[in-house]
């Protein structure tokens, strides 16, 4: 008669089994560790990477303001002593200077300054000082016959267009124009005083018009286009960013609700294609009017160079701005999957991002790219309809529309490639399944 099992064996079995199973979990478990930390180190790498590879474009567009001048006028509608003196003094380009000048003769301009400042708005060059008619006349008048009216201000007029970039306007132009015209004032008031020394009527002069020999020349700013809309930073820089980002969640939208559906297997190569243009397309021509709606809530005035027109030109520009850069994430989303477009994202912001800040001129050769840049156009476009500054709208909606088209094309190729790798992989472990059985059948025929 067998022995029965003993409870004590029993318990030594199951001592047995235990180790094997707490050394399979551990392997499980060690093997997971594993994956976590190559995939967290090598993504933390590629961050670091990203800081030095693609913020390196930002900072470097901020590093050397001005690499290059900014291109100036000078024009002597006076043709006497002053106006031939101030214009020599900035023609020879003075020691800190961020301006490179160009004398150009007054008889190009028929209707006298007012066509230099037309010329300015419409950004033939940017920054003008014009030296007007009869400036040297009106001194001498004054001194000879004390003018209590006279006021210095009226020798010199500088032209200037805010709205075509401001940070350049306050921080390029306006302060080494200033600083140029106060040294060359200083001089002619110098001059002025020691002309009029040893003048006879020089207590008169000082107690009727003290300005003459005081402040003889002067300058008064005009602004052609001034950034007084402080809201518009959300649409001409800003709000740049924010339109990227919400293109990217559309992007991501979109993904999610294909895979979960299942649309993203299920459909045609080619019908997933129109889906996803044709989603696209629809999403951001609603999120484009939203968005606009949200800026003219705040009161926002896009009526300046077109009217009522203003808002439908405001809200298409929108729309185009969101396909240029949201097709093009849409197009390499499938590409790159999900682990890889954050990075061109971040890319993508920081390239757009470094060229809107300043203009071009004072950059780096290297950010001449900038001028086919989506959000360097949408920027110039945007100031054209708030502050009717140069009309650059048709040329933006053409550069736009040249992003758009080849996002449009790119997308079904890659899209085609995709789909016919996962086909392959697909196909391989097929292959290796008959492989495998094919032997069997032949050692065990039915």
């Amino acid at each position: 008669m067998p022995e029965p099992i003993s409870s004590s064996s029993s318990s030594v079995s199951t001592m047995e089994e235990k180790p094997w199973r707490f050394s399979d979990k551990t392997m499980e478990v060690a093997a997971a560790r594993s994956i976590y930390l190559k995939i967290f180190m090598g993504g933390a790498f590629m961050t670091i990477l990203t800081i030095f590879a693609v913020f390196s474009i930002f900072w470097g567009s901020l590093w050397k303001i001005p690499a290059h001048n900014l291109h100036g006028w000078v024009v002597d509608f006076d043709e006497g002593t002053i106006g031939q003196g101030v214009a020599q003094a900035l023609a020879s380009q003075p020691a800190g200077s961020r301006i490179t000048w160009t004398v150009v003769p007054a008889s190009q301009f028929l209707n006298g300054p007012s066509e230099v400042g037309r010329d300015v708005l419409e950004e033939h060059t940017w920054v003008a000082v014009t030296i007007n008619p009869g400036t040297t006349a009106r001194l001498t008048a004054s001194i000879s016959s004390p003018n209590s009216s006279y006021d210095g201000t009226e020798a010199i007029t500088i032209y200037a267009t805010e709205a075509r970039n401001e940070n350049a306007f306050r921080s390029l132009i306006r302060p080494s124009v200033q600083a140029t015209l106060e040294a060359i004032s200083r001089a002619i008031a110098i001059q002025t005083a020691e002309r009029v020394a040893t003048a006879q009527n020089l207590g008169q002069l000082l107690t009727t018009s003290p300005q003459t020999v005081t402040a003889p020349v002067g300058y008064r700013i005009q602004n052609m286009a001034p950034f007084d809309q402080p809201v518009a930073s959300a649409v001409t820089f800003v709000g740049l960013l924010y339109q990227l980002i919400l293109s990217f969640f559309i992007v991501m939208i979109g993904l999610s609700a294909r895979e979960v559906s299942g649309l993203e297997k299920s459909l045609s190569t080619w019908s997933l294609i129109k889906l996803r243009l044709v989603s696209s397309f629809a999403a951001y021509f609603i999120m484009a009017l939203f968005y606009s709606l949200l800026s003219l809530a705040f009161q926002l005035n896009v009526s300046r160079k077109f009217g009522h027109s203003g808002f439908l030109i405001f809200w298409m520009l929108n729309y185009a701005g969101m396909l240029a850069v949201g097709l093009a994430l849409e197009s390499l989303s499938t590409l790159l999957t999900t682990r890889g477009i954050p990075f061109f994202m971040l890319t993508w912001i920081i390239t757009n991002v470094s060229v809107c800040v300043f203009p071009i001129e004072v950059m780096p050769n290297i950010f001449r790219y900038g001028h086919a840049a989506p959000f360097y156009n949408v920027s110039r476009a945007m100031r054209t309809i708030i502050f009717s500054t140069k009309n650059v709208v048709g040329q933006t909606f053409g550069i736009l529309a040249v992003w758009i088209v080849i996002s449009c094309i790119t997308l079904p190729l890659i899209q085609i490639v995709v789909r016919r790798r996962q086909a392959k992989t697909a196909a391989k472990p097929e292959a290796s399944a008959q492989d495998i059985a094919q032997p069997n059948n032949e050692k065990n025929p039915a």
